[in-house]
């Protein structure tokens, strides 16, 4: 049995959770964000801000946009989630 966290690609038998997803895609914009800023245009980096300040709401008041929108498409929450999104 693989322990939570460690498997690389989700599967039926190890699925992707709620805070999973939240980190990819928060990481996934930052990324994506900062490069846009480099390349194109430096007020993209106004978007990496705006991720930034996200993650401190959703870790300070335990409420983030992106875990709402993640529950409306039906996105499984785990038992053992660490998110603290409520």
């Amino acid at each position: 049995m693989i322990p939570y966290g460690v498997y690389p690609f989700p599967s039926k038998k190890y699925p992707m959770y709620l805070d999973r997803y939240l980190r990819l895609i928060a990481g996934a914009f930052v990324l994506l964000s900062v490069a846009l800023g480099f390349f194109v245009n430096p007020l993209w980096l106004l978007f990496t801000a705006f991720v930034g300040v996200n993650l401190v709401v959703g870790g300070a008041f335990g409420w983030c946009p992106m875990i709402s929108i993640l529950r409306k498409a039906g996105v499984p929450e785990s038992a053992k989630s660490g998110c603290g999104c409520s």
